[in-house]
């Protein structure tokens, strides 16, 4: 046990000084653009599905408009589960939590928005029942509350495809990029890999270094796309909030989650291995 313990050691100390600073910087750099639009994508999704986890619509009515019996009339209606009115000095009082909108209201010098009905509605009946309600007498304008969300997920699952096959066209490329790598590392060590056979070493012995030096890589790739990820990450959130201030949210794009950072640095290590494997068995024959 102590003497399969040593020899993986010193494979491991073998491999870490096998390990490429450039090398690792391009595997970073591919790894880091899937994995950094994954982060992106996941943060639009998580707006998208909180906008459209309750499907509304605004109803904004017209001066002479009767509020009481369009209410009415539309709690009839089979499609809609609830309505709500929110008169304009609600909807003001509402406004003014955004930074500006009092000082803009105060140099107009009166109430710019109009009485409203919140409509919630069933999922599946969101855009007839949005087309049926503006043609109702009395309403200006119909604000589909929830349909900008639903595009935008549908976004998100194309984004995400597009992602997956971006990952395996680099992942290919790393795979090529390890295999070559350890293909030079067994050319320059031919003559040192033949003694070693000479004196008895076992092909296990001789080839788990380069085992190790693929995994390696790999890893050091994972962990400098992460670094590039958090990075970029942080310069996008200092554009992004002052934008998501002025419209009253706290926004921030996030950082890939714990799982899915480690998922990142396994899925590295694992095409180093994989690259070297592919090397080893095609040039140590």
């Amino acid at each position: 046990m102590n003497a399969w313990l040593r020899q993986h050691r010193h494979a491991l100390h073998t491999a870490l000084r096998r390990v490429g600073v450039l090398n690792s910087l391009v595997i970073g750099i591919a790894l880091a653009l899937p994995a950094g639009g994954y982060a992106l994508v996941e943060s639009l999704r998580a707006i998208a599905s909180r906008a459209s986890a309750e499907p509304q619509i605004s109803l904004f009515l017209a001066p002479e408009a009767k509020a009481d019996s369009l209410q009415g009339r539309l709690k009839a209606d089979a499609r809609v589960l609830a309505v709500r009115f929110v008169p304009r000095e609600q909807a003001l009082k509402e406004m003014s939590a955004v930074q500006g909108v009092t000082e803009l209201v105060a140099a107009l010098g009166r109430n710019p928005l109009p009485d409203a009905l919140v409509v919630t509605a069933k999922q599946e009946a969101l855009e007839p029942l949005a087309a049926d309600l503006a043609k109702l007498p009395g309403v200006a304008h119909v604000q589909a509350d929830a349909l900008w969300a639903r595009r935008l997920a549908a976004l998100g699952r194309l984004a995400r495809l597009g992602l997956w096959l971006l990952t395996g066209l680099l992942g290919a490329g790393l795979v090529a990029v390890t295999f070559n790598t350890i293909r030079l590392q067994i050319l320059t060590q031919r003559d040192e890999i033949e003694v070693s056979s000479l004196i008895g070493a076992t092909d296990a012995f001789i080839r788990r270094p380069f085992y190790y030096a693929g995994a390696l890589q790999g890893l050091a790739g994972g962990v400098v796309a992460l670094a590039l990820i958090a990075a970029a990450l942080a310069l996008l959130n200092r554009e992004v909030a002052p934008l998501a201030e002025s419209y009253g949210s706290s926004f921030r794009f996030a950082f890939l989650s714990a799982a899915d950072a480690l998922a990142i640095l396994v899925f590295s290590a694992a095409l180093g291995a994989l690259g070297a494997q592919l090397s080893v068995m095609r040039h140590l024959r």
